[in-house]
């Protein structure tokens, strides 16, 4: 726990986007007494490192998805933020309301297809029937195809064969390697040989050509999928790992001189916006040359925050500096591939240390909630 800072009344930071990046942010200024709002679409936090597994076992995904009242009481607000007046140092949301601010951080992460990301407005009941509505379809379906092998697609593919090992599944990936292109050769190799021993089918250096007139998440029997190399699949469920892009809606038009060319602030050292030295930038949506994880969002938000603080108090700004790659996979709940600070990590430590529980109680803990059953 921080020490209680002597803070000015005026003082009020406001967090768009309640990812990890948002409750980790939103947790320290709480521990330190100063004042905030945390806005987000959704009334739960998603703890989305676990949505794959949610959409393949029934009942799991009320344990991925924890209420942010019950953490942040009154500083929580949901909504969809629209607009930034950094002269009037307003957000302001879709239905028209404004919140001050005095200092900003911006978390609003990566907007992708369902079941990998769920970044509709919506009540978290409401999200976990959607899970279990795909749990069914997946049932359903005798041949899944799962478009995209980054690391969604490999971990989506594996989740399936894993709990549902009767189904066929097929992976279309438009390159060789698989998972995450800032992995290590052998890792990425590893996850191509996990899904193999798995009876994954891989179709890799090809794409979808008639993407456009599938339809995705929906047991439909025998539909027809074409590929650029003239190759033809019959599916029954169409799951589409592609498209992630980062979440600008909040702040492209206000902040528009500051975007990298992927939708990302740019950012300098201690993480602030350039331009701005009260508007701080954590994530996804931090144009920082590192992959796009939880895990990071965490790190800079810790900065972000103890930035701000330091700021109220008259010390010198801290910095962020990315490091060497860390990068986990679960490849369902029995297997795992991944990297620690640039060295491959042995299968066994990879599947206890993620695969198994998805490190949902670090969430519930840092929430400071209990699981349900």
């Amino acid at each position: 726990m921080g020490g209680q800072l002597s803070i000015d009344h005026n003082v009020h930071v406001v967090i768009v986007g309640g990812g990890f990046g948002g409750i980790a942010a939103a947790q320290h200024l709480k521990n330190h007494g100063v004042p905030f709002m945390l806005i987000d679409v959704l009334d739960a936090f998603h703890h989305n490192i676990a949505a794959l597994r949610a959409s393949v076992q029934s009942g799991f995904a009320k344990q991925t998805f924890i209420p942010y009242k019950e953490t942040f009481g009154l500083n929580f607000l949901q909504g969809r933020v629209t607009q930034i007046d950094t002269e009037a140092k307003t957000v302001v949301l879709d239905n028209g309301k404004e919140v001050l601010y005095t200092h900003l951080i911006l978390c609003t992460g990566t907007n992708g297809p369902f079941p990998g990301k769920h970044n509709s407005v919506d009540t978290y009941q409401s999200a976990i029937q959607k899970y279990e509505d795909f749990v069914k379809e997946v049932q359903k379906a005798n041949t899944v195809l799962v478009v995209g092998g980054g690391s969604t697609g490999v971990e989506m593919a594996a989740e399936i064969r894993t709990e549902l090992p009767d189904k066929k599944v097929i992976l279309i990936h438009s390159r060789e390697e698989l998972a995450d292109p800032e992995l290590l050769p052998c890792v990425k190799e590893q996850a191509k040989q996990v899904l193999l021993e798995k009876g994954v089918e891989l179709l890799l250096g090809q794409k979808v050509s008639n993407l456009d007139e599938l339809e995705f998440n929906v047991c439909r029997s025998g539909m027809v999928i074409k590929t650029n190399k003239n190759e033809q699949i019959t599916a029954d469920l169409v799951i589409c790992c592609t498209g992630n892009r980062i979440n600008s809606e909040a702040y492209s038009s206000s902040l528009s001189a500051y975007l990298a060319a992927n939708g990302a602030l740019k950012v300098n050292n201690h993480l602030q916006v350039e331009g701005f030295d009260n508007v701080y930038a954590v994530g996804d949506c931090a144009n920082v040359s590192e992959p796009k994880m939880a895990y990071h969002a965490g790190l800079h938000a810790g900065v972000a925050a103890t930035n701000i603080i330091n700021s109220l108090s008259g010390k010198a700004l801290t910095s962020y500096h990315p490091g060497n790659v860390t990068m986990l996979l679960a490849m369902g709940r029995d297997d795992g591939v991944g990297q620690f600070n640039g060295y491959k990590l042995p299968r066994f430590l990879v599947t206890k240390g993620k695969s198994q529980g998805l490190l949902l109680w670090k969430s519930w803990k840092e929430m400071g909630q209990k699981a349900p059953n």
